[in-house]
């Protein structure tokens, strides 16, 4: 007869003690939260559930939004990880607070987290010790790796964000991402909301074939640094039918990413949809094989915007990038290409950019701007951009004096059954 959730509490309560107990009287010096790991791992070999489903009540974890349940989360990913073929991960239905986890691979089998609860990020920030770059959640090092229901992963951000300085000082100690995918093959992403992420929402890096779908990240327009989905480093990414409201970037392409199909996102408020930023440190790669389709901008600060440093010192091209029917509505800035992008004046403003745009297709474009300048095509003088296509762009400005506008500057291709104003190439 399974165990209620207070019985098992129990049960792990005086389990802890004995061996305690035991450990004392026999001169052990075991660290508290060694005894605890032992504890949890031994209840988690036989809170399974049928089909290797590990349930985190069973482990103790307690959904009253306050209690720890770090330890419960992290015994069921060591279970279910070392099982063979199929294992779930279950968060029923309740709160469930944790500080940073790593989950960390390779797996034996294929590990799903059925998230129909939500969990929370603790703002105790002790509880995300170590890194540079800290996280909440990080699957790393998986193949087969799954992620879906309901529930939420709520970054508890509101209580931090007064901590972020990264507007001020651009070397600024960063606060945790909400879910990081690190060197992760064949994973997916379906259903969950990311809320109120204290950095990023979701960081895919060094990855391979990553599908999100059906996923909403919520944050309110002015909180600092809430990229919705940023990736590097990382190929075959598909991001479908996605609602993105953030305070940054809705998605981010960073350098190394090939082969992205983004379809079916409405993404606002936010900084649209961007590759970029590109060429602040050295090595980088390039970023090709781009496709946006289908999608609809908000009220975002930009629109379909690609961006690199002035003064770039990587060599990195940025090429094949097709944006084929995209809605803009009241959009700021719909259409750029920024090679001169210096972000909190840290660049030299008469740098050389060393990055590359080339075949860059703009197609079926319309809607609203809330900008005269509708397309701003702001390319190098000494590498200009290169097989530009804009084809049937019809976004108009709807200020008082309606008068919309376009600039190239440096960019060579060709416009096709533009509105008038735009056809600037």
């Amino acid at each position: 007869m399974a165990l209620r959730n207070h019985d098992a509490a129990m049960v792990l309560f005086f389990f802890l003690l004995m061996v305690t107990t035991y450990a004392n009287a026999h001169g052990h010096s075991k660290k508290p939260e060694e005894i605890t790991e032992g504890v949890y791992g031994a209840a988690a070999a036989v809170a399974a559930g049928p089909g290797g489903t590990f349930d985190i009540t069973k482990l103790g974890a307690v959904g009253n939004g306050r209690a720890d349940s770090t330890g419960a989360v992290m015994a069921a990913w060591r279970s279910a990880c070392a099982g063979a073929g199929k294992q779930t991960i279950l968060i029923p239905k309740g709160d469930f607070m944790t500080g940073a986890m790593e989950l960390r691979g390779p797996c034996n089998g294929a590990v799903t987290i059925q998230l129909d609860g939500n969990l929370l990020g603790s703002n105790d920030l002790s509880k995300y010790p170590g890194k540079k770059m800290p996280n909440w959640v990080e699957v790393r090092h998986v193949d087969n790796f799954v992620i879906s229901g309901k529930g939420k992963l709520d970054g508890q951000g509101p209580g931090v964000w007064s901590k972020n300085s990264c507007a001020k000082n651009y070397n600024c100690k960063l606060l945790p991402n909400t879910l990081v995918l690190n060197t992760v093959n064949n994973g997916v992403v379906s259903g969950i909301t990311l809320l109120n992420a204290k950095f990023f929402h979701m960081n895919i890096y060094r990855c391979k074939d990553i599908k999100i779908s059906g996923v909403t990240i919520s944050a309110p327009g002015d909180s600092p640094n809430t990229d919705g989905i940023h990736m590097g480093d990382s190929s075959k990414i598909t991001i479908a039918a996605t609602t993105i409201g953030t305070g940054d970037d809705c998605i981010s392409i960073g350098p190394g990413t090939d082969g992205v199909n983004i379809t079916g996102v409405t993404c606002g408020p936010g900084h649209g949809i961007s590759i970029g930023s590109l060429g602040r440190y050295k090595d980088e790669r390039d970023v090709r094989d781009v496709s946006v389709t289908r999608c609809v901008l908000r009220k975002t600060t930009n629109g379909l915007r690609i961006k690199s440093y002035e003064d770039s010192v990587s060599p990195v091209t940025v090429s094949k990038v097709s944006y084929d029917g995209v809605v803009m509505d009241h959009v700021d800035n719909p259409i750029i290409i920024d090679q001169k992008y210096c972000p909190n004046s840290i660049c030299t403003s008469k740098g050389d950019s060393k990055v590359s745009v080339r075949d860059v297709t703009f197609r079926n474009i319309t809607g609203s701007s809330n900008t005269p300048a509708v397309v701003q095509l702001l390319c190098s003088g000494k590498l200009p951009c290169s097989g530009v296509a804009m084809q049937d762009v019809r976004v108009l400005y709807g200020g008082s004096d309606k008068k919309t506008t376009a600039v190239c500057d440096h960019a060579l291709g060709k416009s096709t059954g533009c509105l008038k104003e735009l056809a600037c190439l």
